[in-house]
């Protein structure tokens, strides 16, 4: 039997079916609460990891570019990498047969009369970042590397001429090694030293105004110092 109020309505405290139907849809709205934050935190997981995503792709991004000018942009003086046949035909390879390793033929020592020769070491991609700009201006790293190519070169054939049993030297080759004993110091002795005629002698270079800016570089980066006197500045390996 339903009891009704004064105004004719039915009394929710009194109706045990309608307080029933109000638990199991507080109920609900409760489970439905708990599943929109759920829901909120996965949209800022989502939200997180896509912007993470993001960066991670403009990082690659930045490393392919990077990869793809030091590519185009390989210094010339760095060695070549040559492959083998074996190693292009792979196809032609037994995946069963064993590969064999071929050693290495012994190197030859060096006799008495050769000696190793001290050369400058190339600049490294750090140290290049490092130089001022207001020093190297428009120089690139491949410019400079090669200029230090041309100097070991006439380091190398100057101390070749040196090194040489005198009974075995041309006349021209004669006359530059009393130019080079000449042009000795207390200050260069037992160290490696070229002056610009060596590198007009056994180089192509120019000894211009861009090749001394090049070599204050050098001395910047510990490649070298300079030893003067007589005239003459020496260029000393360091």
């Amino acid at each position: 039997m339903r009891y009704f109020n004064r105004k004719g309505k039915i009394g929710a405290g009194q109706e045990p079916t309608l307080k029933t139907i109000l638990n199991k849809i507080g109920d609900e709205i409760i489970v439905v609460n708990e599943l929109l934050n759920k829901l909120e935190l996965e949209i800022q997981y989502q939200e997180q990891t896509n912007s993470s995503l993001k960066e991670l792709f403009e990082c690659l991004e930045e490393d392919y570019k990077d990869v793809e000018h030091l590519k185009e942009n390989i210094p010339p003086h760095l060695p070549q990498v040559t492959v083998t046949q074996n190693f292009v035909n792979g196809s032609d390879l037994d995946p069963e047969e064993p590969v064999k390793v071929e050693e290495p033929a012994p190197t030859k020592k060096p006799s008495k009369e050769q000696k190793n020769v001290k050369e400058m070491p190339f600049i490294t991609s750090d140290e290049f970042n490092g130089i001022p700009a207001y020093m190297k201006s428009r120089l690139t790293y491949c410019q400079i590397n090669d200029v230090i190519k041309e100097i070991n070169k006439a380091v190398v054939s100057k101390y070749k001429i040196l090194h040489q049993p005198k009974k075995s030297m041309s006349s021209v080759a004669r006359n530059l090694y009393h130019r080079f004993i000449d042009e000795e110091t207390k200050e260069t002795k037992g160290h490696y030293f070229v002056v610009e005629a060596d590198i007009k002698e056994f180089t192509a270079l120019k000894v211009d105004k861009r090749f001394h800016v090049i070599l204050n570089i050098l001395r910047h980066c510990r490649r070298l110092s300079e030893v003067r006197g007589g005239g003459l500045t020496r260029y000393v390996i360091t």
